[in-house]
This record gives C-alpha cells, sequence and structure tokens, in this order.
C-alpha cells in the first residue's frame, strides 16, 4: 500500500496537511484489504475521480489571488473565500486535491473541514453584575453577537435583535430549530420580563443582539461555516454595531493555535476591535484538554463554576466537566471561571433541546442548560457592560480589566485561570 498514489501524496506534502486530514486520506485504503490485489488500482483510480473531501485550504499570504484562481480552475463545489485569513474552503475529488497540493505553489496548509459543535438564575447577582445594573450599566448601546444554533425571537430580547444571518439554512427572519444559540442569547442578554420580579434578567439585559446561525438543528457544524460566521461579524462590525462576539462552540484542538485557521478568525476579529469570548469547552476534569478556538491566546477563554444555585460565592466549585489548561502550546488557558452549571436562560419552544429535554423547561419561557456555553455568553454580557461604561477599551484593556476583577478561588491556573469574575470589582 506504501506505493499507492494517496500514500504517496500525503508523503511529499506532509508538512502541507493537517493531521486529521492525513489520518483521512490514509483511511481511503480501509476498504481495499477485502479486495483481490489485482483491482486496487482501477478501484483507487475510479474513487480518486469520485469521492469528494471538505476542506479549508490556507494560502500564502502574499499569494492569496493567485491560489482562489488555482482552486477555481478545478471541478470543485462549494467554494467559500476567506480573505482575511487568507483562506478558502471548498469540496473536492482527490484528484484535484491531488494536483493542488503538487502544483500550486500558493498553498501554505489544507485542513480537514472538521466539525464544531454547540458546547440565569442566580448567575447575575452571584457575579457581582446586578451591581453594575444599580449603577445604570445594563450594555445599553453595545451589541452581542451570538455565533451559535440561531436566535428564536424569545419575548426578553426580540425587540433588541438587531440582525440576523443563517448560513446553514438561508432563512432570512431569526429562529433557532437548536435552543442553544437562544438560551446563549438570554443569558448575556435576556431583560427577564417574562419571569417574577426578572428573576432570570441577563448582565446585559439592554444590549443588542446579532444573531449569526453556524451550527444545525442538533447543535453541529463545521471548521469552515464557523469561520464564515466570524468573517461576517468582522466585515459587518459597523454597520450593526458589533462590539463582542460569543462563541459557545468549538472543536477538539489538533493543531498549534498559529496553524489553526479559526483562531486565526478570531484574532482578526479582535485586531478588528471587537471583543471575543470563547468556551473553554466541556471536556474537564482532565488536562489539556481546551478547545479550539478557545486555545487562542488572545481571546477571553470562559471556565465554568458551579454556584450550587446561591449567591454567595464561598460554596462556589470549578464544574467538573469545565475543560482545563495548558493548551496544545502550553499556555495558561482559561482565562477565568463564571457560573455555567443549571443556568436558567431563554426556550426555544418546540426546537431540538426543547423537545429532547422535556425536563428541563422552568415554566413555559425558561430552560436549564449547563456547560462552558452557559458561563462564555454571561461573560459576553459583563462585557457589554464594562463597554457601556468605559466605551473607549481595546480588546486587549477589556481583558485586562476582566482578569484583575477576578477572585482567586485557590485552584491551579490551568483549572480556574485568574479566577472568579466578579464584576463589582469593574465599578473601581
Amino acid at each position: 500500500m506504501i506505493n499507492y498514489s494517496i500514500s504517496q501524496l500525503v508523503k511529499r506534502n506532509e508538512r502541507k496537511i493537517d493531521q486529521t486530514l492525513r489520518e483521512t486520506l490514509l483511511n481511503f485504503y480501509q476498504p481495499f484489504h477485502s479486495i483481490p490485489t489485482i483491482l486496487h488500482k482501477p478501484l483507487e483510480n475510479n474513487l480518486k475521480k469520485y469521492k469528494n473531501y471538505s476542506v479549508v485550504i490556507e494560502f500564502e499570504p502574499q499569494s492569496y489571488e493567485h491560489g482562489i484562481k488555482d482552486i477555481k480552475t478545478t471541478n470543485c463545489k462549494n467554494l467559500k473565500e476567506f480573505p482575511m485569513i487568507t483562506c478558502c474552503s471548498a469540496k473536492m475529488s482527490l484528484n484535484n486535491l491531488e494536483q493542488l497540493l503538487d502544483n500550486c505553489k500558493a498553498i501554505k496548509k489544507v485542513y480537514h473541514d472538521r466539525e464544531f459543535t454547540a458546547l440565569l438564575d442566580v448567575a447575575t447577582p452571584s457575579i457581582g453584575s446586578s451591581t453594575l445594573h444599580q449603577s445604570e450599566y445594563t450594555g445599553l448601546g453595545k451589541t452581542i453577537a451570538i455565533i451559535d444554533t440561531g436566535i428564536h425571537p424569545h419575548d426578553d430580547i426580540k425587540d433588541r435583535i438587531t440582525g440576523f444571518i443563517d448560513l446553514i439554512g438561508g432563512k432570512k427572519e431569526p429562529y433557532d430549530d437548536n435552543g442553544h444559540g437562544t438560551h446563549c442569547a438570554g443569558d448575556a442578554a435576556g431583560n427577564g420580563l417574562s419571569s417574577i420580579n426578572r428573576k432570570y434578567e441577563a448582565p446585559a439585559p439592554e444590549a443588542k443582539l446579532v444573531g449569526v446561525k453556524v451550527l444545525d438543528k442538533r447543535g453541529a457544524g463545521s471548521l469552515s461555516t464557523v469561520i464564515q460566521g466570524i468573517q461576517w461579524c468582522t466585515q459587518n462590525k459597523e454597520q450593526y454595531n458589533i462590539d463582542i462576539i460569543s462563541l459557545s462552540l468549538g472543536s477538539e484542538a489538533i493543531e498549534s493555535a498559529s496553524d489553526d485557521p479559526v483562531v486565526q478568525a478570531v484574532e482578526k476579529a479582535w485586531e478588528n476591535g471587537i471583543v471575543v469570548c470563547a468556551a473553554a469547552g466541556n471536556s474537564g476534569p482532565r488536562n489539556g484538554t481546551i478547545a479550539s478556538p478557545g486555545i487562542s491566546p488572545a481571546v477571553i477563554t470562559v471556565g465554568a463554576i458551579n454556584d450550587n444555585n446561591t449567591i454567595d460565592r464561598s460554596d462556589d466549585t470549578v464544574a467538573e466537566f469545565s475543560s482545563r489548561g495548558p493548551t496544545i502550546d502550553n499556555f495558561i488557558k482559561p482565562d477565568l471561571v463564571l457560573p455555567g452549571v443549571n443556568i436558567v436562560s431563554l426556550r426555544a419552544p418546540g426546537s431540538y433541546l426543547d423537545r429532547a429535554n422535556r425536563f428541563a423547561r422552568v415554566g413555559s419561557n425558561y430552560f436549564s442548560l449547563s456547560g462552558t456555553s452557559m458561563a462564555t455568553p454571561i461573560c459576553a454580557g459583563v462585557v457589554a457592560q464594562l463597554l457601556q461604561k468605559e466605551p473607549y477599551l481595546t480588546p486587549d484593556q477589556v481583558k485586562d480589566k476582566l482578569l484583575m476583577a477576578c477572585t482567586d478561588m485557590g485552584q491551579p491556573p490551568t483549572v480556574q485561570g485568574y479566577g472568579y469574575l466578579n464584576a463589582v470589582n469593574l465599578l473601581h
């Protein structure tokens, strides 16, 4: 099998093919074991012509236009261009992929278009965010983009959804067929009006929301669609006044941050003045489990704590499921932790999660979920409060202020980062 062309292709281009794609290409030959050797060559030729792979191709920065031109000469499908990070994605045959890797000098690296998945009760008062409300810091004038499964126009947020794009189904009006994105939107900016005494009010109840649907009904999506969503936010930052991106999704980190296209995308958004909050992941308590794009050293990576359903912070512990550092590059992560266990937020009636987890409904308007997915938009909501108070802060300055406002929980930095955010400290 060592002389087969795809094996040779992988060998010739080892540094240009990411680990997952290498493994996928070598698995191409698995069915050959049960087929007579004499049929291997014609079968290989046939499969190379008709078997398609979804890939993300990164070009050398100075050769992007040339690389895109070469891609367009192939018979590829679903071509999407990401000039922000000099990448594109496409579906192509092995014949075309082999031709490109061998002849297109503009290619820096090719990645498998891997899967990404979706990773308020006492949470708001327990992080001190309610104290900021008393000072009228409610996220007014700030906009949070929720890159997720969409947003259902729940009564607690519907008047503040100022933008929506559906990169899965192409629909124009806000919707959420999974329910995860709606919950996250409520974690950040729900106003609690459908609850008694606004019990389920989020940190930024007057912030605006932009929904970016990149995950499907089951909460799954692809590397290329997530990149497309981040690029859309960056390109439309001025039109929708996007200040913050909340990313409660992730994928196993298999490449260094510098070689990870979605990390490159979030860092471009950061460089363009957008604060990015990313979930650490739900693969704890094992060490070294921080998900991509939370492995980015630039963005704010959020872990989860269990507040034990009390406002008193003394009984709070880091959630067992919350991913631990260090990252694949040995950076200390997460950056900080916020509540992420049994968080009550907005319900999307009839969505996948709503039907699959009826027991998680809280009344008719709310829903309980756990995960760093919940802690992340809560952090995004606090960022909106801070930016209302100090609108000229850069993303780096926002991050520094949040880290300095944390309380040490006595856990290793790879478990708690700088500790448990206490938003009250942002008033000083």
